[in-house]
């Protein structure tokens, strides 16, 4: 396991957090200035499409039929809880490895921004991007999303990488 040397590792986390949260929070505003009320927007032959979304769930608007209350107990106030917890591990684990460090920092990073969107949009995130191929779609995203997503692919390879080189040869 790693050490990550003091000044780096809280270097390496202010630069991620303000870059992703920054641009997360910078295109959700063009989002809002451009594509609200906009019919969506295509590129590429329809591979990407721009188009404002305001979602009130978590993942694919999972959550998002639940009653306002226990919308805002699950999305605002647990996930506030689980970013603190994210926070503190990055905080208090001395022995981490750079890919796991990088992972929970991308995924604390995704979780602010839309947590940020969350306390000042009446629970609400705004979502703007979605890709696909013909019938084959994603849900509409925003940065952060890509931020979790990413963070949580790199956590799950990291983890798969150090299982395999813990296994008895």
């Amino acid at each position: 396991m790693h050490t990550i040397p003091y000044l780096a590792r809280w270097t390496a986390l202010v630069v991620l957090l303000v870059s992703c949260i920054g641009c997360d929070q910078v295109t959700k505003q063009l989002a809002v200035a451009q594509l609200k009320g906009q019919p969506a927007r295509t590129y590429l032959s329809g591979t990407v499409r721009l188009e404002y979304a305001e979602n009130p769930g978590a993942f694919l608007g999972l959550g998002d039929q639940l009653p306002p209350a226990a919308r805002w107990m699950t999305m605002v106030v647990f996930n506030g809880i689980v970013t603190a917890g994210i926070f503190a591990l990055l905080v208090a684990r001395r022995q981490v490895s750079p890919a796991a460090f990088l992972a929970a920092s991308l995924l604390l990073a995704g979780a602010l921004g839309n947590l940020i969107d969350r306390v000042r949009g009446d629970g609400l995130v705004i979502d703007f991007m979605n890709l696909g191929v013909g019938p084959l779609r994603t849900g509409i995203f925003n940065v952060a999303d890509v931020a979790i997503t990413t963070g949580a692919i790199c956590l799950a390879v990291n983890s798969f990488a150090r299982s395999e080189r813990a296994a008895p040869k």
